[in-house]
């Protein structure tokens, strides 16, 4: 049987290599976009064929998606799913936001998830199968005060991936979110300050779960929405933040 073929937009950081690892566990070959030093090696030594890709870290421009799917086809001949990250915060409630904020979180959270579908759905309507998660952030499943229209667009964006599920369900291919909140990575620990055991300590104390995630944990989940097991879930959002948006 041919090996799966999957896309992973961000192999630098957050989700991104932990997923590598868990689809070359599973026998995939991968394309990675911008992947952290070493990675390719290490896939590679798992038995994956990986392609490596540059200079498209930027989703919000039109043709980063489309170059990654052209490699994707062009080194394998095929592409079964795709793993997108996403976005960028921009605080401050809706009286300090600026016409300018919106511009750019628009762009960043929802221009670069139209651009991502309408590279990666084509070819997998065409081969009446594929999968697809997008991720976004938790923040879009309640309301944040505190980064207001960042909420906002990425509300938008987990509203555009359900519509995208919905057009393509009928050709076998499936397209869900999933979006991360209080998630133990060096970005989030960075600006949030968790460094400082106090601080982190009350950020955990936020968190239902009482700790913070981990990045295989969350891995494990996209994983399994994106290696050919399950294609029966499509057109969801999941909230992975240890219950916090519930």
């Amino acid at each position: 049987m041919d090996r799966r073929v999957v896309i992973i937009t961000d192999a630098n950081m957050h989700v991104g290599p932990d997923l590598a690892r868990a689809l070359a566990a599973r026998n995939h070959d991968l394309v990675l976009g911008e992947p952290a030093d070493g990675l390719a090696a290490e896939l590679t030594g798992l038995g994956s064929a990986v392609e490596t890709v540059h200079g498209v870290a930027d989703l919000s421009r039109e043709e980063a998606v489309p170059t990654l799917v052209e490699r994707a086809l062009s080194r394998f001949g095929r592409l079964d799913g795709a793993c997108v990250r996403t976005g960028t915060i921009i605080g401050g409630d809706i009286f300090a936001a600026s016409l300018e904020d919106l511009h750019i979180l628009s762009e960043q959270n929802i221009a670069s998830v139209f651009h991502a579908l309408r590279a990666l759905l084509p070819p997998m309507v065409d081969a009446k199968q594929g999968q697809v998660v997008i991720v976004t952030r938790a923040t879009g499943a309640r309301p944040h005060p505190g980064a207001a229209l960042y909420s906002a667009t990425r509300a938008a964006a987990n509203m555009l991936v359900k519509n995208a599920a919905h057009s393509v369900a009928k050709h076998g291919v499936t397209v869900n979110a999933i979006g991360t909140n209080f998630l133990d990575y060096p970005g989030f620990v960075k600006a949030n300050g968790a460094d400082d055991p106090a601080v982190r300590m009350q950020l955990e104390s936020r968190v239902p779960l009482g700790r913070l995630g981990e990045c295989a944990e969350i891995a494990h989940f996209c994983a399994s929405l994106l290696d050919g097991g399950n294609r029966f879930q499509t057109g969801q959002f999941f909230s992975l933040s240890g219950g916090w948006s519930d």
